[in-house]
């Protein structure tokens, strides 16, 4: 499993799934889709996406990775994860192809997503990807819509080491003749995407709509969006609160007027009962999320340099008197660039996930001491969690990132 062991379960081609796709009748044929890329924020923007299809009375089906608490959370049907039965049959089913194709994990999963959706017979699919885009196993479908939410690095021992070579990668799920959105790009992103988009539409998110103004009313993060060529105003209320949510917001804006522009019938209030409800409809966890009050204790599974800088944005916004930070992450991050990144303000706590990729809280508290970083290091997420509320005020916030890992081994029980 990659989530376990990293680089050396990554397969650099589609042959196994779309072989095992083959064997199951090829069920990726036999439903529409939305397929959904990026280095941050394409979890949450699958989500948004999915419920807003399920307000506006479609049967949704939703594949994201990895899972924070069961498997099955990776392979859903308006919100609720495919059963027990049906994970076990279709195993069993595929068992002497699994022998003779040798897939992975992934790929495996994969097949199992789009075999559960076929089916069931969805109205609509929301594919997220795993790694990349190009050579990612979701990369056989042929879907209505593309999306990529931004380009960062992340994964550079796998997609490159420039943001144009990862661009190239993410920009693999492009098909001809079918509509992009491209929620964020730059200078050096820019290129890639128009150069791969020479047959598709190509829109960009952030040329048609922005942020206009914003207000937290818990447990709402209310916002104001303006459209650029109609100049409107609409409001929302986002129950996903992180303020990187925002930028997420203007991605799915785009995706909903393209669909509409392609027959689906989506309206104004279906996109605000969606985006209000987000975690009621599809069940997403760890996108800062509070879990407790005095002191404030927050889940967020940010893990690269994009997605802390998105949680110190966040930080900015919020009120708290000191910081308690429970940090762990995994070997094959560029873990320098993200300490380097953290304030030297804050408590530290420095844990593990119980998975091999995981780095030595020991080692990242070593590493971290170098950044001027100060604190302490615990085996586990929970024991970090339990000596942070035991050194903290009841005005203090306590800070749970660096891994989805972590985040999945939180004890929410206990908090």
């Amino acid at each position: 499993m990659f989530s376990k062991i990293g680089e050396a379960a990554y397969k650099k081609d589609l042959t196994n799934t779309l072989a095992l796709c083959k064997v199951l009748g090829n069920p990726h044929k036999k439903f529409k889709s939305i397929h959904i890329a990026g280095t941050n924020g394409k979890g949450s923007t699958s989500h948004m996406l999915a419920a807003i299809m399920q307000a506006a009375g479609f049967k949704t089906g939703l594949y994201t990775s990895p899972h924070l608490y069961d498997f099955r959370e990776r392979i859903k049907i308006n919100g609720i994860c495919c059963s027990e039965d049906f994970v076990i049959n279709f195993t069993q089913r595929i068992q002497d192809q699994i022998e003779t194709i040798e897939p992975s994990f992934f790929e495996i999963t994969v097949a199992m997503a789009f075999d559960y959706f076929a089916v069931n017979e969805v109205d609509i699919a929301i594919i997220e990807t795993g790694l990349g885009g190009r050579l990612d196993s979701t990369n056989i479908i042929l879907p209505e819509l593309s999306i990529i939410t931004n380009i960062g690095m992340d994964h550079m021992n796998l997609l490159g080491n420039t943001l144009t070579a990862i661009a190239g990668e993410k920009a693999g799920i492009i098909k001809p003749l079918v509509p992009v959105v491209i929620g964020e790009s730059n200078l050096e992103t820019l290129p890639v995407f128009m150069e791969a988009s020479k047959s598709s539409p190509i829109s960009f998110a952030e040329d048609q709509r922005y942020i206009n103004d914003w207000l937290y009313q818990q447990p709402l993060l209310n916002v104001t969006v303006v459209d650029k060529n109609k100049n409107e105003y609409q409001h929302y209320a986002l129950d996903l609160t992180g303020f990187y949510q925002t930028k997420n917001l203007l991605t799915v804006l785009e995706a909903c007027s393209v669909l509409q522009q392609l027959g689906w019938d989506i309206q104004t209030n279906h996109i605000k009962e969606g985006s209000s409800n987000v975690k009621k409809l599809t069940g997403l966890q760890g996108r800062w999320e509070i879990i407790q009050a005095n002191p404030t204790v927050v889940l967020d599974v940010g893990h690269n340099v994009d997605g802390i800088k998105a949680i110190l944005t966040q930080l900015d916004l919020s009120n708290f008197k000191q910081l308690h930070w429970i940090m762990g992450m995994v070997k094959d991050k560029d873990i320098q660039a993200v300490l380097e990144l953290l304030p030297s303000t804050a408590t530290y706590y420095f844990t593990k996930a119980s998975i091999p990729r995981a780095l030595d809280e020991q080692v990242l508290l070593h590493q971290a001491k170098e950044f001027g970083l100060t604190g302490a290091a615990f085996s586990d997420v929970n024991s970090a969690i339990k000596a942070a509320k035991e050194n903290a005020d009841l005005s203090d916030l306590i800070l749970v990132c660096g891994s989805v890992f972590v985040i999945a081994e939180v004890d929410r029980n206990e908090h």
